[in-house]
């Protein structure tokens, strides 16, 4: 589901990508030598920096809310924007705790929370009095937030309550709670925005992962009409709508990347507001409407622009440090706001900032006993693949590499299909280069981020395509004077996992060793057991990936799985137990397969995890286990 869209305030949060996981017990591991350097932290301390996640402004912009895993575990909190003070909200020592949005005229707050992280969410408000009402309850259901009414009246959620494949949207009254039907969903698109009127909802249609359309549904008359009709592929998302009741757009319609369309609803006319030369992934009317918000991802960091709602000339934004931003939220006054900033070296931080002033920082992420000098900063880099198509990727160097220091390396493979690497802080790549491993994290073709023809270039030809970048990369590696040529691993979470396990089945001698992290091993169940709640993207990924009625022969033929007796390096595979999207067992019979050939395998599942580890607790076991893995066989 795309971000809220609020009349008051302003939350854009852009997709940021490594997908990091972990598993097995905190201990002190020792680094290979490499001379005199910066000091690096051990695994509890880099673990001690903080996590922050959603973000929303009280509506006077005194507070703000956000999650925090200051406990190991994420809960909800507010901050004092005027003297910093934190106070938790909840106190959640299992279950992680995402905050999502304070009431708009009193001190409720709103948030999301599974079980075990089974992504089964549902939404809870925390009462003024501390109590907590689940506003989704029942069995086996999944519900998301959508928005607050434009009266201040009400809230929009959808949930699959009636029927798992689908998400209904319902309207829940501010006061009472009561619940109402407002749209029923039979064709498998997703409820997306609703106008400040409430007449009209802005339904989603996945077509395929690079081709989807935007729905209109008008209350009044019941009618559903397709407002980006259309040949070829094209990619349609309902950003927000207007003060005068249009719709605002990305579109990539005739270019390779995504800009910013005004959509008039009557008329259908289209006027384009911004084009940049990378993807615009949001934009959002200042409250007040007195300017546009639009976020670029340009070339893995994104690039926040602020345009004046009717000349769109750009207007200065506070000077922040630099790096990415990766949510910002605007008081009611439109002045105020709040963002989280982070770089490849710090974890994301809470800045407050005024339009027309300065920025200050208001929580930092990074852990007192760390310097960022000492961590390294993450370099795009490109390189040209087998077939000369230009492939980016982001080089994390250790302090003191060099042609006579040559260090190891770990390709890199993130999550999706369809991810990116960004240059953001991620704990895992900062430990293993802090001990001494290079880490190339790659975005091959397929990637989101570089244009709808670099997304779509490895479709139906998943682990070959973008296998072979991944292998291309290992060349690219050991030709550079600071990696030792003779010890390149490789590595990756989700998708990422996946690739890992092609790469030592289909190209068994290119890499020393893999680390999977919650992969995919047979193409046929993953596809198969797809969760309900899915049902808008199940068509979308059998189009990109293959259909398993249909195209069995195939996915077999590029699932590790069926082909486990051609791996012979070294493999660590992480699980969660309750992971919905790739199962246990997927890593179950992967490891059995493995380890009947008598190659070493080491296997960790983690019972209170789902895809993707939330407690700081599995996370450094996880890590120390990686480098523990690292350090025996690399």
């Amino acid at each position: 589901m795309p971000t809220p869209s609020f009349a008051r305030r302003t939350s854009l949060a852009v997709c940021a990508a490594l997908l990091v996981a972990c598993s097995s017990s905190p201990e002190s591991t020792s680094r290979p030598e490499r001379g005199e350097g910066p000091s690096h932290p051990d695994i509890t301390t880099l673990l001690a920096n903080l996590r922050l996640s959603g973000l929303d402004l009280s509506p006077d912009g005194s507070r703000a809310l956000l999650s925090s895993n200051a406990t190991g575990v994420f809960n909800a909190y507010e901050v004092e924007i005027a003297t910093g003070a934190i106070r938790a909200l909840t106190s959640s020592t299992s279950d992680a705790v995402y905050a999502l949005a304070y009431f708009p005229r009193d001190r409720r707050v709103l948030y999301t929370a599974d079980q075990g992280g089974n992504e089964l969410n549902h939404l809870y408000v925390r009462e003024e009095d501390g109590s907590v009402r689940d506003l989704t309850p029942g069995e086996k259901l999944k519900a998301m937030f959508v928005d607050f009414a434009h009266d201040d009246l009400s809230l929009f959620v959808v949930t699959n309550e009636r029927d798992p494949r689908y998400f209904d949207l319902y309207q829940i009254t501010l006061d009472g709670y009561a619940k109402k039907l407002v749209y029923q969903n039979e064709i498998g698109v997703r409820p997306a925005l609703v106008s400040r009127d409430e007449r009209y909802v802005a339904l989603e249609k996945p077509n395929t992962t690079s081709d989807s359309d935007v729905l209109l549904l008008d209350r009044e008359t019941g009618e559903v009409k397709n407002l980006t009709a259309h040949a070829g592929i094209e990619s349609n998302d309902a950003l927000a709508f207007t003060k005068r009741g249009s719709l605002l757009l990305a579109t990539n319609r005739d270019a390779e990347f995504s800009h910013l369309v005004e959509l008039d609803l009557v008329s259908g006319q289209r006027k384009r507001l911004y084009a940049p030369s990378w993807d615009v992934v949001g934009a959002e009317p200042t409250p007040g409407d007195r300017a546009l918000l639009v976020s670029v991802n340009a070339d893995a960091r994104t690039a926040l622009h602020l345009l004046d709602a009717e000349t769109l000339a750009e207007q200065a934004l506070p000077e922040l440090p630099a790096g990415d931003v990766n949510a910002i939220a605007f008081a009611e006054d439109g002045q105020s706001f709040a963002c989280y900033l982070s770089s490849s070296r710090a974890p994301a931080s809470l800045y407050a900032a005024r339009l027309g002033g300065s920025a200050k920082l208001l929580v930092s992420s990074l852990h007192p006993e760390i310097a960022a000098e000492d961590l390294v900063e993450g370099q795009v880099v490109r390189f040209a693949s087998y077939d000369g198509l230009e492939i980016p990727g982001i080089l994390y160097l250790p302090h003191g590499a060099s042609a006579k220091r040559p260090a190891p390396a770990m390709v890199w493979v993130h999550g999706g299909p369809g991810g990116q690497s960004r240059l953001i802080y991620s704990p895992l790549i900062q430990y293993l280069v802090g001990h001494g491993y290079a880490v190339y994290a790659i975005n091959n073709r397929g990637s989101s981020g570089y244009g709808k023809s670099f997304y779509a270039a490895d479709d139906r030809k998943h682990g070959e395509a973008d296998l072979d970048d991944v292998i291309a990369s290992k060349a690219f590696l050991a030709a550079r004077p600071e990696i030792d040529d003779e010890r390149i691993g490789i590595m990756g979470g989700s998708y990422g996992g996946y690739m890992t396990l092609a790469a030592l089945a289909f190209r068994p001698d290119r890499f020393k060793l893999g680390v999977d992290i919650f992969g995919v091993a047979n193409w046929l169940r993953t596809l198969e057991s797809i969760p309900a709640w899915w049902e808008a993207q199940r068509q979308a990924l059998y189009a990109e990936l293959g259909d398993p009625a249909t195209d069995r022969e195939r996915l077999m033929r590029i699932s590790p799985l069926f082909h486990a007796e051609k791996i012979r390096r070294p493999l660590l595979v992480l699980q969660g137990a309750n992971d919905p999207r790739v199962l246990q067992v997927e890593s179950d019979e992967i490891v059995a397969a493995v380890r009947k050939q008598g190659v070493p395998v080491e296997y960790l599942v983690f019972p209170d995890e789902g895809h993707g580890f939330v407690k700081r607790e599995n996370e450094a076991r996880g890590y120390a286990a990686v480098l523990a893995f690292l350090q025996k066989h690399l």
